[in-house]
């Protein structure tokens, strides 16, 4: 099946072919990403059912180009494109303030890369800032599953600096210092909204 970004370019995943077996990129790959975005899901869902927030992820557009219909049931998408850039993962509601972030992982233990981000996802936080709402990023450091909380104001300083030949990582010390901890609880998973009423005094 091929994926192609707005532009035309082929979205692919022949790098990560390169560097693992069939049954590595099962585990690897495939999952990767997954265990931060099952917890915020989870959480979302509690916030929902308590009635203490409306947060979702957004569904990503695609256009499929391409269908094998052999059989209905066993019907293959064999092409297809992304309509437009992503924006951020998630956006919702909370005691009427505007809340939009993206979820992020690194297997590095030291830094987190700024090349994680693109340069639209900037833009679209930086939009939402300016129009009053809640902009952020949820970073997970997966080996050592500690996971933050850092206001968007926080990245774009980062950002800027990338952009003026600074450095492109954000170190773990100073997402430390930078950043809010969320702890890794039961119910809810990752209470993000609590930091969030601190932050913002809602």
């Amino acid at each position: 099946m091929e994926f192609h970004y707005p532009n035309g370019r082929k979205y692919t995943l022949e790098h990560t072919r390169k560097l693992a077996t069939p049954a590595q990129q099962k585990i690897s790959y495939a999952k990767r990403g997954m265990a931060l975005e099952d917890d915020i899901n989870d959480t979302n869902l509690y916030y929902l059912a308590r009635g203490m927030a409306v947060i979702h992820k957004k569904p990503t557009p695609i256009q499929i180009v391409d269908v094998d219909y052999k059989k209905r049931s066993t019907a293959v998408i064999k092409e297809a494109y992304f309509r437009q850039a992503s924006t951020t993962d998630y956006n919702g509601i909370c005691e009427g303030k505007y809340i939009d972030f993206e979820a992020k992982e690194t297997q590095s233990t030291t830094s987190f890369p700024l090349v994680n981000f693109h340069e639209h996802q900037i833009s679209h936080m930086r939009n939402i800032v300016q129009h009053n709402g809640i902009a952020f990023v949820i970073l997970r450091f997966s080996k050592t599953e500690e996971v933050f909380l850092l206001e968007s104001e926080v990245l774009f300083n980062f950002w800027d600096r990338m952009k003026n030949g600074g450095r492109k990582s954000i170190t773990k010390n100073e997402v430390i210092e930078f950043g809010h901890k969320i702890n890794i609880g039961f119910q809810p998973r990752l209470d993000y909204l609590n930091i969030l009423k601190e932050i913002y005094s809602f």
